[in-house]
């Protein structure tokens, strides 16, 4: 049986379901590996891997049941298929990660899991964008055209990263003691009751916080016109919180544990709770904040070999596996790919592949006032 054969005889079986997700994946790469598949995500690995090439990349996320869906679903795979392994580390936050790559050598750091058009705009901004060869990329074709179109206005029309997946910061709450019916009725200023004084926590962000801040003030976070009225909110926010949370492992375990009954919460991490068989609500308020998630190309990174990872990442069998393994919908349009039966249900999903129903960042906003809002932000939280 010819390499092409094999490919589209394991593709059928997975399709029937006669391999899970799992064993699709550990043979795909097996038979990469082992034939030099020319079809279907390995496209071209095995001989790719045969050239000059990396013996590593280098890949930073967000940790956790994220990362953990990155290297069982993505990287190991990839790895088997070409020999270039995936260094992947950690960060809690976009600002501790820039700052480790504005100290770093060029190069040193290759491919990010970066947070939105916000992210974006400000690497380009710096100078740390690449040019990705589409060419190298074809499964970007399956890609949700909105989520591509905000990147291209940033860099001229080229790309210097893959969208990937999106969500929610939303309002997470424990139903034992807060009910779907007041965080409806009460929204975003659900996080400044009094009632919940030392039960309360949040981001420690600073775009999460003022977000939050406008909308409990009735402000449109996108043209904020009173923004003493927001640091005001954020004061009294500071003030009824046990505590800010500073990684998506923290917001799970002060959840899970009890220690604060309601928080704004990434979606994927509040479905991972409701899956573990913990009772949190997920509440997307009006305006709530919804944001994409990218695989940021670094300048200095080895460009083909990051392509090629790229599109490994985009074949939908492994985004979609990625998605269910995180809890995040993948960028992958649902008008072109069967997204199976789990993704639809996933926190902020949208069917339509428009995206219009979610409120966004506007990056050239918040990029403007962040030189003002994040030290101020700074003050206020040690108590200013």
């Amino acid at each position: 049986m010819d390499n092409t054969k094999r490919y589209a005889r394991l593709l059928e079986r997975y399709g029937n379901g006669d391999l899970d997700r799992r064993t699709f994946l550990g043979l795909l790469g097996a038979s990469g590996m082992a034939a030099g598949l020319v079809g279907g995500p390995m496209a071209g690995l095995g001989r790719r891997a045969l050239a000059a090439t990396p013996d590593q990349v280098r890949f930073d996320g967000w940790g956790g049941v994220v990362s953990e869906a990155f290297r069982q679903h993505a990287f190991n795979p990839y790895t088997e298929a070409t020999g270039i392994e995936v260094v992947d580390g950690t960060f809690g936050g976009a600002d501790e990660y820039l700052a480790r790559v504005r100290s770093g050598q060029e190069g040193e750091f290759n491919l990010a899991h970066l947070s939105g058009v916000f992210d974006y705009d400000r690497y380009h901004n710096l100078g740390l964008t690449t040019e990705l060869n589409e060419d190298n990329i074809p499964n970007l074709a399956n890609v949700i055209v909105r989520l591509q179109d905000v990147f291209r206005e940033i860099t001229g029309g080229t790309l210097s990263a893959v969208p990937y997946n999106y969500g929610t910061t939303s309002i997470a709450y424990n139903r034992k003691f807060i009910s779907d019916e007041e965080v409806r009725e009460k929204g975003a200023n659900i996080m400044v009751d009094p009632t919940y004084e030392g039960k309360i926590g949040g981001w420690a962000e600073w775009k999460t916080r003022i977000w939050y801040g406008a909308l409990q003030t009735g402000q449109d976070p996108n043209n904020i016109q009173d923004m003493e009225a927001v640091w005001e909110k954020i004061r009294e926010h500071r003030d009824l919180a046990l505590k800010y949370w500073g990684s998506g492992a923290e917001l799970m375990s002060l959840l899970a544990e009890e220690e604060i009954y309601v928080t704004e919460g990434w979606s994927g991490r509040i479905r991972a709770l409701q899956n573990e068989g913990h009772d949190i609500g997920y509440y997307d308020p009006p305006n709530g904040l919804a944001w994409q998630e990218c695989i940021f190309v670094l300048r200095g990174s080895p460009m083909e070999a990051c392509e090629e990872l790229l599109n490994f990442m985009l074949e939908p069998a492994v985004a979609i596996a990625v998605a269910e393994g995180q809890s995040y919908p993948p960028a992958l349009d649902p008008t072109k790919v069967d997204l199976g039966e789990i993704v639809p249900t996933l926190p902020a999903f949208d069917p339509t592949g428009q995206m219009s129903e979610l409120t966004f960042y506007n990056a050239e906003y918040w990029n403007s006032n962040e030189s003002e809002w994040s030290p101020m932000f700074s003050r206020v939280q040690r108590g200013f």
